[in-house]
């Protein structure tokens, strides 16, 4: 036998040993007309939701079955997370999730019911929620540098409202005081509307807020936009300086949705679900709706979103260890 036939044998054989190991149903046929489950870690209703929810749709379209969305919600999104960490690698259950349960809560829970780097497989980055800093209309600063001259001058003093412990409104509000060198008194609320109310009314100094949720009350007068935490500025507040323009560098935060299959799905059922979604994530009807959600649409590969998912898990470990933030 020749070296060449030999080869073409070997190769053979280890397909044929590789499509063996696949789990049932993953095998040639996927999806098979099985239905998919899509998990949101969330209740009903928010952005995670609704992005999945019409995502789902247009999947199950394109993989020719029906992409179930099942909301498992709780423990600041990881027991949704935890259901897929431990669910068949098969290609039939998938999470739609956000930067929370996989790279903020897992450096503020001693005990995790999983692994958030292994015991998933990356699919794709879905978009990034842009956040802009805001202040009462109220209060006399109109620049970030008029506002952390107060904190300086004066710490512990001023506040920051955010939509509960742990969460990305959190978390840069704490970046803010460690990059600064100031102390400000973090007040968590049980969601984002309380506490955009709460600076609206003066109860507190300022907070990070979606800025898709601030921009009514930007645009009406009643919060001063000081800053935006994305790379560039927004169009819908085209004056309003960047974090590093406003003299804070290396303030760039993203508030990313995202897709995750269980660990040791099979590789050509992630590219598919990938090369899928990220069309899907180009339809203008959705990059329309995802426009008012205030979600910018991203489309990635597996490797970008494993990338941006160990950057975070490191930036806010940072940033809860030198706090000394605990979960609730």
């Amino acid at each position: 036998m020749n070296s060449i036939r030999r080869r073409t044998l070997g190769a053979l054989a280890f397909s044929l040993l590789a499509l063996a190991c696949m789990p049932a149903g993953a095998q040639g046929g996927w999806p098979g007309g099985k239905p998919i489950t899509w998990v949101v870690p969330y209740p009903p209703g928010g952005t995670t939701d609704i992005l999945g929810r019409a995502i789902a749709a247009r999947l199950g379209s394109a993989l020719g079955t029906t992409v179930i969305v099942e909301n498992k919600a709780g423990a600041t999104g990881t027991i949704g997370s935890a259901f897929v960490a431990k669910a068949a690698p098969d290609g039939y259950t998938l999470l739609g999730t956000s930067i929370g349960p996989q790279a903020i809560v897992p450096s503020l829970l001693q005990h995790m019911q999983y692994d958030p780097v292994k015991a998933f497989e990356p699919v794709t980055l879905i978009g990034n929620i842009p956040h802009v800093l805001v202040v009462g209309a109220g209060l006399p600063f109109r620049t970030v540098a008029d506002l952390l001259a107060e904190a300086k001058a004066r710490p512990d003093t001023l506040s920051f409202a955010s939509g509960g412990n742990g969460t990305i409104l959190q978390m840069q509000g704490e970046l803010l005081c460690m990059q600064s060198h100031t102390r400000m008194t973090h007040v968590p609320y049980k969601g984002d509307t309380p506490a955009i109310q709460d600076v609206l009314g003066g109860h507190a100094s300022f907070m990070f807020a979606p800025a898709a949720a601030a921009l009514p009350h930007v645009e009406g007068g009643k919060l001063k936009a000081l800053a935006v935490t994305s790379a560039k500025r927004l169009k819908s507040l085209p004056d309003v300086p960047t974090m590093a323009e406003a003299g804070i560098p290396d303030f760039v935060v993203e508030q990313w949705q995202a897709v995750y299959a269980p660990a040791g799905t099979p590789q050509p059922v992630v590219q598919r679900l990938n090369a899928e979604i990220v069309r899907i994530l180009k339809e203008p009807d959705l990059v329309a709706m995802a426009d008012k959600l205030g979600v910018a649409l991203v489309g990635s590969t597996p490797q970008r979103l494993a990338d941006t998912q160990r950057a975070d898990l490191a930036k806010w470990g940072k940033v809860i260890k030198n706090a000394g933030i605990k979960a609730d």
